[in-house]
């Protein structure tokens, strides 16, 4: 992830920002501040997708005491949530049953009051919130000054509000839809990625919302309807929604929701139920939710692998909308993903090339499309993402699909737009991960993953019913092997409280325990700020060895002895290298490997499990470490310094 730019150009910099909108009648409602309470939960939710600075505005349910006509009052700050909540308490506004809220990550302009969400138009009636970038907004702001109209901030989405609220002036006044309409012709002049939402005060009772590349869901209530940028915004009060397509304009009432294509075309979305619940959002009695889903691990292990296999052991991947002499006849996949996820693949390399026989490729999704990849209709590539919203995975897969190959798509949110624009979908089940660094969603990917591999495998011949069962059987093994490594976690917390002033931390590993190598510094990285490096251990003596000087901690990933050739006696040797250097050695190695022992100042033990499940439970020591280091800096575990939980656009 890239940390979110300052500055005011249209730079391709990724945002994710929290989005709620929500609107009721007197019998789901209560006439007064509802509206802004049910806003307020659902950014709380929403706050580890951007915590730069956060707003509401809201509409009022009727006239005022003077008879005026309804109005529309907002409020925003920069900084968390809280200094929002404190600012209302200070200065409530009108009351009212319709609303909508923003919790940002910055680009375009620094985390300011002035800078944060809603904007509203210069008569103060209309309002705007947008997750996204506005890739023309320069030429658009130009034009719009050229009129004489002046902005209050330095951001893209205030573009939006003027070219809307000139639009809404050219609608016949009060024409039921003119707000919907005017979104739709605006939408039409727009580039970029972005969801938008708007209210105006002659429009009472209506939220209309709109999506181009940027995620949006329905929620339907009883009385009362919910839009969000995802479902956690509104998941405390339903578990039905609608899924938003490329290209829509939504607009929801009390009672009804429509929705259309920009042209104007209506649109029947598609609905689903969201299979977990508002608890599942909550810590649970952990100090951070980083905390709470890396013990939750064992389950979404557990999770990802339920009904993924007969009585015996065959491989039932119902969900494959991709026909099986399409898969028997691939050639060669290519997995493409980010960060965390694209350590999951190249994970998923090993295993898949080892029980399948199938060249794989591992692509940063940022950089696919543009060292033009040979792909032909034998390519399956495989997109990992956890958001299933991840801009660069997104235009990677619509490149790979115009290609002609086949898109499978490994994804931990229903709805979202890189299942639906894939050619089939592998669905994790490790239910809402919160915090910004993943933890169960690698564990759940690269369990997926392997269930890709085994199901090509057992599909193309290259491994027996019986081996594939041995291998199901293996896999519903390990989630009481991560179980058992959290339960002795103590002595990684308390090697993380010894370490908390290194500098610098070195992670080595070979074959793959080099991913959990990569996967431990980023973890150290995202939570920590300390500079920490993954190797391939045997690259030690090609250059990084030279980083090592006496007191440097050095993370080795040992592989099992009883591993593929003789990769232990190397990786051991390695420790020795950097140990005769005077690096403070710190093996994760399995329960019983003895030799280990006179090559390491510390052994942080983990139980045998085959070659291939090892990531699934050396990777966890590291991400108690980096979460614990970082916590005995001080430093928000959850949300940390210009992070956010996925990057939207590209």
């Amino acid at each position: 992830m890239m940390p979110p730019g300052a500055g005011g150009g249209a730079t391709s910099v990724g945002r994710m920002c929290g989005i709620v909108g929500f609107t009721g009648s007197s019998s789901a409602a209560a006439p007064g501040p509802e509206g802004l309470a049910v806003v307020l939960e659902g950014l709380r939710r929403l706050e580890y997708r951007g915590y730069d600075s956060a707003g509401v505005a809201v509409l009022a349910d009727g006239p005022g005491a003077d008879g005026t006509p309804p109005g529309l009052t907002s409020a925003k700050r920069a900084g968390r949530l809280a200094r929002l909540v404190e600012a209302l308490e200070e200065s409530p506004l009108l009351e009212g049953s319709t609303a909508i809220g923003h919790t940002r990550w910055a680009t375009h302009g620094g985390p300011t009051d002035a800078n944060a969400h809603p904007h509203l138009s210069a008569d103060g009636r209309l309002a705007v919130i947008h997750n996204g970038i506005i890739e023309n907004y320069a030429v658009l702001k130009a034009e719009l000054q050229a009129e004489g109209v002046v902005f209050a901030s330095e951001t893209d989405t205030e573009v939006v509000t003027h070219l809307l609220a000139r639009t809404l002036a050219e609608q016949p006044a009060g024409g039921a839809g003119a707000l919907a309409e005017s979104m739709r012709r605006v939408c039409r002049q727009l580039d970029g990625a972005f969801t938008l939402l708007a209210v105006h005060a002659d429009s009472p009772g209506t939220v209309v919302g709109a999506r181009r590349n940027s995620p949006l869901v329905v929620g339907l209530g009883d009385g009362a309807n919910y839009l969000g940028s995802d479902v956690a915004a509104f998941i405390a009060h339903t578990k039905e929604a609608l899924e938003l397509g490329q290209d829509q304009v939504v607009q929801i009432t009390a009672t009804a929701v429509e929705v259309t294509g920009f042209d104007g075309t209506p649109v029947t979305p598609r609905a689903f139920t969201v299979d977990w619940d508002a608890e599942a959002a909550e810590k649970g009695g952990h100090p951070w939710f980083m905390d709470k889903e890396i013990h939750e691990q064992p389950k979404a292990v557990a999770d990802t692998l339920l009904g993924r296999s007969d009585a015996a052991g065959a491989m039932v991947l119902d969900e494959l909308r991709i026909d099986e002499s399409t898969l028997r006849g691939i050639d060669k996949i290519i997995v493409i993903a980010c960060g965390t996820a694209a350590f999951a693949g190249y994970v998923a390399k090993y295993a898949i090339e080892h029980w399948c026989r199938i060249p794989v490729e591992v692509d940063l999704a940022h950089e696919f499309r543009y060292r033009d990849p040979v792909l032909t209709p034998r390519t399956l590539v495989v997109a990992i993402s956890q958001s299933g919203e991840t801009m660069d995975v997104v235009m990677a897969v619509r490149h790979a699909r115009e290609q002609g190959a086949k898109v499978l798509a490994i994804c931990n949110t229903r709805g979202s737009t890189i299942p639906r624009e894939s050619d089939a979908a592998l669905y994790t089940h490790a239910g809402p991960e919160v915090a910004v660094a993943s933890t169960k969603a690698f564990l759940a990917q690269i369990t997926a993953c392997y269930l890709l591999g085994l199901y090509l495998a057992q599909l193309r011949g290259n491994l027996f019913p019986d081996e594939v069962a041995a291998v199901i059987g293996q896999l519903h093994a390990v989630p009481a092997a991560v179980q058992e490594v959290l339960d002795g976690a103590e002595a990684v917390r308390a090697l993380a409280r010894e370490l908390v002033d290194a500098p610098t931390v070195l992670f080595l590993g070979r074959h793959v325990g080099y991913p959990v190598a990569l996967e431990g510094a980023l973890k150290l990285k995202e939570l920590a700020y300390i500079h920490a490096e993954g190797f391939a251990a045997g690259e030690l003596k090609h250059g990084p060895i030279a980083l090592v000087e006496p007191g440097q901690p050095v993370f080795v990933i040992v592989p099992s002895p009883r591993g593929r050739d003789s990769l232990h006696a190397k990786v051991i040797s390695n420790a020795a290298e950097v140990r005769a250097r005077g690096a403070r050695t710190i093996a994760i190695a399995e329960v019983g490997d003895d030799a280990v022992l006179p090559h390491a100042d510390v052994v942080i033990r983990v139980p045998a499990v085959p070659t291939l499940m090892a990531p699934l439970v050396t990777v966890v020591p590291l991400q108690i470490f980096a979460m614990e280091v970082a916590t005995a800096k001080g430093y928000d575990v959850d949300q940390p310094r210009n992070l956010a939980k996925s990057v939207t656009v590209e």
